[in-house]
């Protein structure tokens, strides 16, 4: 997951922009102000606060980051269902897609040869 820069001037300047050319970074940034930048990001930490934080006690920040990290990875990405993912755990999801763009490719490949 990308971290937002403290600074935006960061993510807009120009050496980052190469940077991000030459590795293939494909930067998103939208208007000053825009809700729909961060969008994803805080639905996710939405859900994790509401769905498991809020719900459990941790004795240390070293059994937090375990216990969530452990959610995310045995909950949320195999089983939990996203409305942005056509009601699919983003896993399945993910599967879908990669075998959708294979299958493009595939034909893409074929009617081109």
């Amino acid at each position: 997951m990308l971290q937002r820069p403290v600074e935006l001037a960061e993510y807009t300047a120009a050496r980052t922009a190469a940077a991000c050319r030459i590795l293939g970074v494909v930067q998103s940034m939208g208007r000053v102000g825009c809700a729909l930048d961060n969008a994803a990001a805080e639905a996710f930490n939405s859900t994790l606060k509401v769905e498991f934080v809020h719900r459990h006690r941790f004795a240390t920040r070293a059994e937090a980051r375990i216990k969530v990290a452990t959610w995310i990875a045995d909950f949320y990405n195999t089983s939990r269902r996203h409305s942005a993912n056509d009601g699919l755990a983003p896993i399945t999801f993910e599967r879908q897609m990669a075998e959708a763009r294979r299958a493009s490719t595939a034909q893409l490949r074929a009617e081109v040869a």
